[in-house]
């Protein structure tokens, strides 16, 4: 019977080109059990799980230095210089940035920095275990941060969101009507963060968009926390005649166990999972969680989950009256974890009564909107003075001097022009008169591409300060493990695979007649990755006998 199964056209017309050149590590284990599993033959019986284990140590294994597994992820440096690891990653094969040419120009690692645990002091150097202040950073929102507002907070997109508009006006040759429609806003002001909502319908419903605000809080050997906020919920908006145009607003501050920029995860009643019949990008995302950039409360596929008070799972305050206080939460048991979000969720129940509908005309059209401005076009705002978390306790293990993780000696190197940065041709007046006098240099250190180091630590590698902005490509090695589609051989080492395999099933078994057959199979596991590492090479006659023709000549000095 023919391995093919797929006609001509089946083929061409799939995304599974090249894919002959494979076997799955499943055929591998049923083939195994076929040509040496039984009555008669080397093992006489085993259980598929156990030849499945050795099947997956040996694919490992190989991976390492005879299987084509290395695999390559390109990014764009941000200001932090910093590129998280991935998530299957073993060890770096390079790193290389990327000119405007797609030219890669190879990363050197340097030995001569790190990112260290930096461990809090007291004044006189001692260890300091307690924690002062609140574990919030920014948290009362005066001035600026960094130059920007924002500091240590993760932001919304807002835009131009809102159902609201204000006006009418015309565009284009036709003279076709728009409305000017009304932003969301957030800001900082005078120490306080302030959310200005304008009201926002979507299928038939009416509210305003749902925003969350939040940061991450390291609670390494803290057991208990108590949270503090100041905040002012928006007041109604009515009329005699339209009726209710807004509702109070509702605010919130709470901790969450989980990052929200991923998504929290439904527990059966909050609902921040997907409904059945999501579909995105023609995939099926039913049951999969929401993050927090989604701000439509009503929308089908994801709903926001900036409106569930469930989602603050570990304890949250709220402002729902209109009314100004200071609220607290005591003696929060976080021993489960070792970090936590701060998170401020932010929106108001507008009412039908905000809207002011068309008369006559529509967005787009050429007839003329009327009536020609909106009645109701005052934003709801809701407002957080200050958030502070304090421990509860004194932590019991060392303490780091930054909260994000970062040292001060990475600090120092990622802010230092490094030499690298000097990108001169060898031609001018600083290299050219040292001609022939630039002995004793180190040539690990004589490159102009920048450097690298990998923090295990943190899990992240770190990048010199001339890499900021540029295209990064990382070649890492992962051990064809990470997910089923992975798990495959390629043809050429499938006899080593099964020698591995073999090898290893004897090697472990404590039959005498296993333990006598062990070295012989040990040899023959060794010559066929030989042999498959030499296949796997892939070297061509043609190619290697064009590269030796350069050899012959004559290199003059």
């Amino acid at each position: 019977m023919g391995l093919i199964n797929k006609t001509h056209k089946e083929y061409y017309q799939s995304n599974d080109l090249g894919n002959y050149q494979f076997t799955s590590l499943d055929d591998i284990v049923t083939q195994f059990q076929i040509a040496y599993v039984g009555e008669g033959k080397i093992i006489p019986k085993i259980k598929r799980a156990d030849i499945a284990f050795h099947a997956q140590r040996a694919l490992q294994e190989l991976s390492f230095d005879t299987f084509k597994s290395i695999k390559s992820y390109q990014i764009d440096v941000s200001a932090s210089l910093t590129m998280p690891l991935p998530h299957d990653y073993v060890n770096y094969a390079k790193l290389t940035w990327v000119d405007s040419s797609g030219i890669e120009h190879p990363l050197y690692p340097t030995s001569r920095t790190s990112n260290p645990f930096q461990i809090r002091q007291n004044d006189d150097n001692s260890y300091r275990f307690e924690t002062e202040g609140s574990l919030v950073r920014d948290g009362t929102f005066d001035g600026t941060v960094n130059g920007a507002i924002g500091g240590s907070w993760t932001f919304p997109t807002l835009g131009d969101f809102a159902s609201a508009w204000d006006g009418v006006y015309t565009y284009g040759t036709n003279n076709k009507y728009n409305v000017t429609r009304l932003s969301d806003k957030l800001y900082w002001d005078q120490g306080s963060l302030e959310f200005d909502h304008y009201w926002f319908t979507y299928a038939g419903n009416y509210s305003s968009h749902a925003y969350a605000v939040f940061q991450e809080i390291n609670l390494k050997g803290v057991r208990s926390v108590t949270l503090k906020a100041t905040g002012e919920s928006a007041d109604q908006q009515t009329n005699s005649v339209a009726g209710d145009i807004a509702d109070y607003g509702i605010l919130r501050v709470g901790l969450t166990s989980t990052n929200p920029n991923t998504g929290l995860k439904d527990d059966g009643s909050i609902g921040w999972a997907r409904p059945p019949g999501s579909i995105g990008g023609g995939v099926d995302l039913s049951g999969t969680a929401i993050d927090a950039s989604k701000t439509n409360p009503f929308h089908q596929a994801h709903p926001s989950p900036n409106t569930k008070a469930a989602s603050l799972d570990l304890t949250y305050l709220e402002w729902n009256d209109g009314s100004s206080s200071e609220q607290e939460s005591d003696e929060i048991d976080v021993t489960n974890y070792d970090r936590i979000w701060v998170c401020v969720q932010s929106y108001v129940p507008f009412q039908s009564g905000s809207a002011t509908t068309f008369i006559t005309g529509s967005v787009g059209g050429t007839t003329a909107i009327t009536p020609t401005s909106a009645t109701y076009i005052t934003a709801s705002t809701n407002m957080i003075d200050e958030i502070i978390v304090l421990t509860g306790d004194q932590p019991s293990t060392l303490q780091l001097t930054n909260v994000d993780g970062n040292s001060s000696i990475w600090n120092n190197y990622k802010s230092t022009t490094p030499s690298e940065n000097n990108n001169d041709d060898y031609e001018d007046d600083t290299y050219w008169p040292a001609n022939g006098e630039r002995y004793g240099l180190d040539p690990q250190h004589a490159q102009a591409n920048g450097s690298f180091f990998i923090d295990p630590r943190l899990g992240k590698i770190h990048f010199s300060s001339n890499i900021s902005g540029k295209t990064v490509i990382l070649d890492y090695i992962s051990d064809s493990l990470g997910t089923d589609e992975e798990m495959q051989v390629h043809k050429l080492a499938e006899e080593a695979m099964y020698k591995w395999i073999a090898y290893a099933i004897l090697s472990t078994s404590s039959l005498q007649i296993h333990q006598q057959l062990a070295p012989r199979f040990k040899k023959e596991k060794f010559a066929e990755t030989r042999k498959a590492k030499l296949r796997l090479s892939n070297i061509k006659l043609e190619e290697l006998t064009q590269i030796l023709r350069g050899k012959s000549k004559q290199i003059k000095h």
